[in-house]
């Protein structure tokens, strides 16, 4: 069987016929790396490698089978060709489950463990946690639980960064979640690599097993590995020295998961006799979107030198371009991408706007909304269906009504107040008895009363604080400025009974619970800028029914699955769109605030090459002058990647106020469209 090479450039073609030895393929960002490996591997088994020896590792299900389907098209196999026939192409979780439970008796195991997912091991970790004190005085579970899945995959400075108290209580947890889990015959997705890599290092005769079984090797997202992953390939390979890596140091964006980019750039360490082949043909992007990420990423001075380049023409220059603020730039992407689906019949699938964070995504949705685009948020929940956001609304709602039961149940007790799901159980079990509202129920002496006293005192400081915060609200008369407005009354509300100081508690990532926090803030600074001037209750009860209407709006028809997408740069890697739009390109943004202090710079502008290269056709990159924090503009600026960027094929722009080059009629129909976008209510 022959494997066409008419389709692969000159580096692609190296990269598939050589079969021995170790060799390095820099896969530059749309240069068609999926089609080497798959071709490599076709190529292999047509020129009499055994396809049983052959060993692909990548990081998804999906990618693993992908791989497979191209392979067999490639050598027209039918889907009956069994499986110890066909090359083993799976991710590293995958394989390492294979070896265990053929070796696993070696290190103590029966060869029918089981694997436990994430609520197994949070119940082992609360389990254990009782032993030591109450759960009050500890970080949560999930946060434990992150702790101990860093250190076991090489990211050893999460120690650094913890409280000291927690340092010689998480050393102890981790002896004693080890015999916990091995005490059920059990093991989580880190003893997978863990105890491979155990039985490579400890028995010897399994690991030359190994070697004879799987004498040709190949890494994709060779830059996504860790250390252990490292350990684990090195030392498959370290005889027959067949291994092929793919990998683009440039994309190594995962470190805070702990990706190693060390491990391609220091490939030829452990493999001086390594071949280098560099693919530079890029068939995505056109050049001037290429010549901006080449400067950009040139500025990481721990990187191997690569120059992208594509034959797809000059293109539409980079455009740059400062806005207001983020409500500014949201309402002009907004009226960009309908004026080109309305007038140019663009697909809304063609367009995606990436950011940072997903707290980012809020005036973005708001925009879209009221320009009745549709879009998909990938790489994170919709602003609206966010916990903190629907806790939020339940709030406001009980404010207004506290005999909603739905809402009043899902903020009961949150933070946490003590009581348990059987209390709850039991006060709707009395509510409706009486047939009245849970809160009536739980404001009546008499229900009170079938309680623990600790417990009905809960209840009844439950139903204080509500009325407290309803009475406060009353009070408020704009026209005699007394009282609290609107925003001042949720914001106390909320910092008194402690949900912000929760919101953070809950996450073990601390930005995570800070971009909950300022997603909450984002909703309650609104509240006085669009409702501040009328009645409060009637200007809660408006400002709640927009959020609800908001919320429900995208569902309403039926777009035939065309969407513009909301996407983190970290989410975007590997994807693709004609038209990019990428936003707050701001310092304390893009790169992050705490760049500096954990020496994450050249991750970052890694980041945003990333983000750049998704680009096929056009590309924005987008600042403001000001951005919105605690009901203030305060100063923004813009990130110093944009000082980065080449003069030539970029066009900066002020509020998007861009050169006239369309005739009058042309001015019209945009000047109609964009008017149509960014309508109000």
């Amino acid at each position: 069987m022959k494997v066409p090479l008419d389709r692969l450039n000159e580096p692609q073609r190296e990269a598939v016929q050589t079969l021995q030895g170790p060799i390095l393929i820099l896969a530059g960002a749309g240069t068609g790396k999926t089609r080497v490996i798959t071709v490599r591997i076709a190529y292999m088994i047509a020129h009499g490698i055994e396809p049983a020896r052959i060993l692909g590792v990548t990081f998804t299900n999906k990618a693993a089978r992908e791989m497979l389907e191209r392979v067999q098209g490639l050598l027209q196999w039918p889907r009956s060709v069994p499986r110890r026939k066909r090359p083993l192409l799976c991710t590293f979780h995958s394989w390492c489950v294979r070896i265990l439970r053929e070796y696993g008796e070696r290190l103590g195991y029966r060869r029918d463990f089981v694997i436990y997912d994430e609520s197994d091991q949070l119940g082992v970790i609360r389990r254990l946690l009782s032993q030591y004190y109450t759960q009050e005085t500890l970080p949560k579970p999930e946060v434990f639980l992150g702790w101990l899945s860093a250190i076991r995959n090489g990211a050893d400075w999460i120690v650094d960064r913890m409280e000291k108290r927690w340092r010689s209580l998480l050393e102890d947890l981790q002896k004693k979640y080890t015999e916990a889990l091995r005490a059920c015959n059990a093991m989580d997705f880190d003893d997978l690599l863990c105890n491979t890599l155990k039985l490579f290092q400890n028995h010897p005769d399994v690991l030359d097993q190994c070697r004879q079984r799987w004498q040709h090797v190949m890494v994709d997202e060779y830059q996504d590995t860790n250390p252990l992953q490292f350990q684990l390939v090195r030392l498959l390979c370290e005889e027959h020295r067949n291994l092929c890596v793919v990998g683009d140091d440039d994309q190594s964006i995962y470190g805070w998961r702990g990706a190693a980019v060390r491990n391609i750039l220091d490939f030829e360490k452990y493999f001086p006799e390594a071949k280098v082949i560099k693919l530079e043909q890029n068939y995505r992007s056109v050049n001037s979107i290429l010549r901006a990420s080449n400067a950009l990423i040139r500025n990481n001075p721990n990187r191997r030198e690569k120059q992208l380049w594509s034959a797809r023409g000059e293109g539409q220059p980079v455009r740059v371009i400062e806005y207001k603020d983020e409500e500014a730039e949201a309402k002009a992407i907004a009226a960009k991408i309908h004026a080109a689906h309305t007038l140019d019949r663009k697909r809304l699938s063609s367009f995606a706007i990436l950011y940072r964070t997903n707290s980012q995504s809020r005036p973005l949705e708001a925009a879209l909304r009221r320009a009745g685009l549709r879009y998909r948020v990938v790489g994170g929940q919709s602003f609206f269906d966010r916990r903190e956001v629907r806790d939020f609304m339940a709030f406001l709602r009980v404010a207004l009504n506290p005999d909603d039961d739905i809402s009043l149940l899902r903020i009961v007790n949150v933070p946490p107040r003590g009581l348990s799901s059987k209390t709850i159980q039991k006060l709707m079990a009395e509510a409706t008895a009486r047939g009245c509202s849970v809160f009536q129920a739980m404001k009546s002496e008499e229900v009170r009363g079938e309680f623990l006293r600790r417990i009905a005192s809960r209840i009844e400081a439950f139903v204080a604080m509500l009325e407290h915060w309803q009475a406060a609200l009353e009070q408020r008369d704009p026209e005699k400025s007394i009282g609290m407005h609107l925003e001042e009354w949720a914001e106390r509300w909320m910092q008194e009974i402690g949900y912000f100081e929760e919101l953070v508690r809950a996450e073990k990532d601390p930005e995570t619970g800070e971009n909950r926090v300022l997603n909450v803030k984002e909703l309650i600074q609104s509240m006085d800028r669009e409702y501040g001037s009328e009645d409060p209750r009637e200007a809660l009860a408006e400002y709640v029914a927009d959020l609800s209407l908001e919320s429900e709006i995208a569902d309403e028809e039926d777009w035939e699955g065309e969407a513009v997408t909301l996407i983190t740069l970290h989410s975007a890697k590997g994807l693709e769109f004609p038209h990019v739009f990428i936003v707050g390109v701001e310092e304390g943004i893009l790169p992050h605030a705490r760049s500096k202090e954990e020496e994450t710079l050249e991750e970052e502008r890694r980041l945003l090459y990333v983000g750049m290269t998704r680009a096929m056709q056009t590309l924005e990159l987008s600042y403001c002058r000001g951005r919105r924090k605690h009901g203030r503009i305060v100063p923004a600026h813009p990130s110093r990647f944009l000082q980065e960027l080449p003069e030539e094929g970029i066009h900066h722009e002020k509020g998007g106020q861009g050169s006239q080059t369309v005739s009058s009629d042309r001015s019209r129909q945009w000047f109609e469209a964009i008017r149509g976008a960014i309508r109000t209510k």
